[in-house]
């Protein structure tokens, strides 16, 4: 008897559709926007210390001590508050250099002692200076102005920065003929201030030397990203 075979197709039925696929095109802009503000300092920070040299490490250790207590006491007595004074650096180190036959040549020991001041009162920042030089302080790291209370002048740089970047997303809208829709997000940068720094120097040449506070700056930045129309 002879074979015949049968192919049994499925009761239902497979149709191929072709879809097309539409990626969506995003329709929105990012900007960044830059807000600064200035205002008038109200505290500076003074970096000063006493730097004393000796053949013996505990002569110079002794001598550094007695300088910088004398300059803690005369900025207590000039009513510097004991929470505005910090000891930012003790360092105690042993001095060599090389000679002319390129032999190394004991110098002796350098003690040093850094105190950072914070001035509440800007009209005693020369007083200050003279003060101490007079009780021993013969190292200068630095001078900074800056405000005590920070956050309504950063409030108000952030504010500006979202101003400016909503000014620049109109412009580029209305550049383009096209309408801006909602804020779809809102990221913030990095924060920068600006204060008025002072080179490092030695304290004698502080004494008499004119402190003018100026201003301080603090600059903030923000990213918005916002739907076009």
């Amino acid at each position: 008897m002879q074979f015949i075979p049968q192919i049994y197709a499925s009761a239902l039925a497979f149709a191929l559709t072709m879809t097309p696929v539409s990626a969506e095109v995003l329709r929105q802009i990012t900007v960044t926007g830059e807000g600064v503000v200035a205002a008038a300092p109200d505290m500076a920070t003074l970096t000063l210390g006493v730097r004393e040299r000796h053949n013996d490490p505990q002569a110079a250790m002794a001598s550094a001590t007695e300088a910088a207590q004398a300059v803690v006491a005369r900025l207590k007595e000039m009513g510097i508050e004991g929470a505005d004074l910090q000891t930012s650096n003790l360092s105690l180190q042993r001095l060599e250099s090389y000679g002319s036959n390129n032999q190394r040549r004991f110098d002796g020991y350098e003690v040093s002692n850094t105190l950072r001041v914070h001035v509440r009162d800007l009209a005693q920042v020369g007083p200050v200076l003279s003060a101490v030089v007079a009780d021993g302080a013969n190292n200068f790291n630095g001078l900074q102005f800056s405000v005590s209370e920070p956050r309504p002048l950063e409030d108000a740089a952030r504010k500006a920065a979202v101003k400016d970047a909503l000014a620049k997303a109109a412009l580029y809208a209305e550049a383009a003929g096209v309408g801006l829709g909602d804020v779809i997000s809102i990221s913030t940068g990095v924060q920068h201030g600006a204060p008025i720094p002072m080179m490092r120097m030695e304290m004698s040449a502080m004494a008499d030397m004119p402190v003018e506070a100026g201003e301080v700056q603090m600059s903030q930045s923000v990213t918005l990203v916002i739907e076009l129309e």
